[in-house]
């Protein structure tokens, strides 16, 4: 689902490892009827054991692809999956527009809505997450100078002026041409050439760096070391431990918080008339009172039936997922809600997940 954000947005995995998952509790599946906000809601759900193994299942196992449902479930092994943050899906290249944390790293920066994240020893945590990306460099004669990247693994506008990181979730290489590039391996700088979509180091990165802000490129030269620090924040700026999430999805607008109904759609971002008033097919993923996850579609549902319809169903804490077409979900075997077009990237629990 392509979206319309009141924020700017500039431009437009491996396995966690999370503690195994109680050998009794097993994924399990059912439909339930709900009443709520005047209106009755056949609900497809998949309750999913506190500590099941997880990951961001990406498409063809790269950010900004995208491939069937069913192909992403077999790349995995998993035994249960949903689609994830909303991404491009009609214009250019089909990058991800929400956070995106696989094996405790930032593999995409999302600037708006809401994030679910979950950590090694199984618990579930959801917050409107903010990334920064900072850093240093020094070079052989030990001058230092600071840099920042606005996003992670995204495919700037042709006339923007930006900084950008790339790491090898991109996949072989940046995939665009354009900008100055500056490789790195193993936090040392290699080389600094035009970008003619460099190929990305398995063991290192790289920056590029474009229009106006192509000047920052000429604090690094070869030889030079590069420090990168993430911050992490909510949408009031305060600081929140996510440095301890393995895996992380971000898209909203938040439904359910703290057991009460919580929506705001516009202060986090979104002005989307499919999301603010809307009728659609939703996806979902709720954090229930015994730390379990519940995963669930809807066929047709406004944002703020899908947040009444999340809370009926006992959610402690839930948000969005990207919908419409998007809206697809997998477990006991089967597809249990089928996309209406190829997906980037989504959540893939239990089995052999990697």
């Amino acid at each position: 689902m392509a979206l319309v954000l009141a924020l700017p947005v500039l431009l437009s995995g491996a396995v966690s490892a999370p503690q195994t998952a109680d050998a009794k509790a097993a994924i399990s599946v059912k439909v339930q009827k709900v009443k709520a906000a005047g209106r009755s809601f056949s609900v497809q759900t998949v309750s999913i054991p506190k500590g099941t193994p997880v990951t961001v299942g990406l498409a063809k196992k790269q950010v900004g692809q995208t491939a069937t449902l069913p192909s992403i479930v077999k790349a995995y092994g998993a035994q249960a999956a949903i689609n994830g943050a909303f991404f491009e899906a009609y214009h250019g290249a089909p990058d991800p527009y929400g956070m995106l944390i696989a094996n405790g790293k930032v593999i995409h920066i999302g600037r708006y809505g809401t994030s679910i994240g979950f950590k090694a020893d199984g618990s579930a945590i959801m917050d409107s997450l903010q990334v920064s990306l900072t850093g240093t460099v020094t070079d052989t004669k030990g001058k230092s100078s600071g840099w920042y990247a606005t996003f992670v693994n995204r495919t700037p506008s042709a006339d923007a002026s930006i900084s950008m990181l790339y790491t090898p979730e991109r996949g072989a290489n940046v995939g665009f041409k354009g900008g100055t590039a500056v490789i790195m391996e193993k936090g040392v700088v290699t080389k600094k050439v035009p970008n003619t979509n460099v190929a990305i180091p398995k063991n290192g990165s790289v920056l590029v760096f474009t229009g106006r802000e192509k000047s920052t490129a000429d604090r690094f030269t070869v030889g030079s070391t590069v420090e990168m620090n993430y911050r992490y924040t909510n949408a009031a700026g305060q600081e929140i431990p996510w440095q301890e999430v393995d895996t992380a999805v971000g898209a909203g607008p938040r439904l359910v918080k703290d057991g009460k109904v919580s929506v705001n759609p516009a202060s986090e971002g979104f002005k989307d008339p499919k999301i603010l008033n809307a009728s659609g097919a939703r996806s979902g993923i709720a954090i229930m009172a015994d730390g379990s996850v519940m995963l669930a579609t809807v066929s047709g549902a406004t944002i703020k039936e899908w947040a009444a319809v999340m809370q009926k169903l006992g959610a402690k804490q839930a948000m969005n997922l990207d919908g419409g077409a998007s809206s697809g979900m997998y477990a006991g075997g089967k597809m249990l809600t089928s996309p209406g077009r190829l997906l980037s990237n989504t959540l893939v629990f239990g089995g052999s997940v990697r």
